[in-house]
């Protein structure tokens, strides 16, 4: 490759990746930049990204990976969480980049980050446009988004598959509860019917023996009368 064309793809790809113009036939057929997740939900993490930049050079190795995060992702909410011995993250303007020593041509460049949560609203593909640069200077852009006019660009930026978020838990209101009747009211009211019934019996017993007093009475009185009438006709006879 000459180096005139090696200016032109350098020039192209840092000028794509920094105002996201589309550029076609930035590397050789078959050669890709791919990214993967597992269970990817918007709204959700953290979640490990993992990347796979397949190398196309036999004679020169990747030193560095420039990332754009999707939109709503700020440069803070990614941290690397693997990547080649020696190499590093640096927070951009609008991603990261991740870099270190020549890894060897011919060898394919993996590495994976965390990102702390995904937007909520985050669409079903996250494209993480990314700018691979080699040991020889050439850098290649994986910055293409497909659409309806181009489904399968050549040049596709790495994505991933993101469900859509968790719907919000609703909690329903507790049920208002019936005052429950007071057992203690209940087992007391016996004893306050209770007491008229022993007035009314204490009112019984005393009228019973108001009688039995006054039946006493007037049976002294009568034997008195007797005994009086009995005296009076004795003494009359004489």
């Amino acid at each position: 490759m000459s180096s005139l064309c090696r200016r032109v793809r350098r020039s192209a790809s840092v000028l794509v990746l920094s105002l996201g113009v589309v550029v076609v036939g930035a590397g050789p057929a078959g050669a890709h930049v791919e990214a993967s997740a597992e269970g990817a939900q918007a709204g959700a993490g953290p979640l490990t990204v993992s990347f796979l930049a397949e190398a196309e050079s036999s004679t020169a190795g990747i030193v560095g990976a420039q990332v754009q995060l999707p939109e709503g992702l700020p440069p803070a909410s990614a941290t690397l969480a693997s990547a080649p011995a020696g190499w590093a993250m640096t927070p951009t303007a609008d991603g990261y980049e991740v870099a270190g020593p020549d890894i060897g041509a011919g060898v394919d460049l993996e590495y994976s980050v965390v990102i702390d949560r995904l937007p909520q609203e985050a669409p079903a593909e996250l494209p993480f446009k990314t700018l691979l640069r080699y040991s020889d200077g050439v850098e290649d852009a994986w910055i293409e988004v497909p659409f309806e006019g181009n489904p399968e660009p050549e040049n596709p930026a790495p994505s991933i598959a993101v469900a859509p978020a968790a719907a919000p838990v609703t909690t329903p209101a507790p049920a208002t509860e019936s005052a429950a009747p007071s057992t203690a009211a209940t087992e007391s009211s016996p004893s306050r019917s209770a007491a008229p019934e022993a007035a009314a019996a204490d009112d019984g017993g005393l009228s019973t023996g108001a009688v039995v007093a006054l039946a006493a009475v007037a049976a002294a009185a009568l034997a008195g009368g007797l005994w009086f009438l009995r005296r009076r006709s004795s003494h009359t006879g004489r």
